[in-house]
């Protein structure tokens, strides 16, 4: 997994919240310098000052984001926090995360534009399927160290747990078949994920 380098800036905040912005409403292939530019209210000389092209533009706006949502999970995964407390809240926040309207675009920018551009799905794999299982595998074992957990392959576990959190509205949404989502149907889809997780992996009593 690459490190991610944070750029430095009087208004970088500025330039990745306009690419936000735009990225989202429009996609990466309609996505251009000069609209990002307009709504993040620098000069376009500023925005190249600091992303040479889209493409970096658009891996350095989704990293941050990703990177804040790998850190709130680190505040949830505390090392004594119960499994069913911990995982529940990642859960929560993870779902929200995936259904948001930034989750979307993200996950439907990524898939149609690797092919032509495999270091943006690179990009989306190290920093959201593979930075997800190395911190929340990182609960897991010191679980498993604990007594509370009992898990064999590590990796594996941490990919079903994301998987069951994905089921159903991800699919809905990424279809278009449902437009947005409410807290009961989240908390539905939480509650069943670490149902279904815990039965497997919950250490016996």
């Amino acid at each position: 997994m690459t490190t991610h380098k944070i750029r430095q800036g009087r208004k970088i905040g500025q330039v990745l919240e306009g690419a936000r912005q735009v990225f989202i409403e429009m996609g990466y292939e309609r996505a251009n310098v000069d609209e990002i530019a307009r709504v993040a209210g620098v000069s376009k000389a500023t925005l190249y000052s600091y992303f040479p092209d889209k493409r970096q533009l658009f891996t350095e706006v989704y990293q941050t984001e990703i990177l804040n949502l790998a850190d709130e999970a680190l505040d949830l995964l505390t090392p004594d926090a119960p499994p069913r407390q911990a995982l529940h809240a990642t859960a929560l926040r993870l779902i929200g995360y995936l259904m948001s309207d930034f989750g979307i675009a993200m996950f439907r920018i990524c898939v149609s534009e690797a092919p032509r551009f495999p270091e943006i799905g690179r990009a989306f794999y190290e920093n959201g399927p593979e930075l997800g299982r190395a911190r929340l595998g990182a609960y897991f074992r010191q679980a498993v160290a604990r007594g509370t957990l009992a898990i064999d392959d590590i990796d594996l576990a941490a990919d079903q747990f994301f998987q069951l959190c994905q089921t159903t509205l991800c699919d809905r949404m990424l279809c278009g078949v449902q437009a947005d989502v409410n807290d009961a149907e989240i908390a539905r889809v939480a509650d069943g994920a670490v149902d279904m997780f815990l039965a497997r992996y919950a250490a016996p009593p």
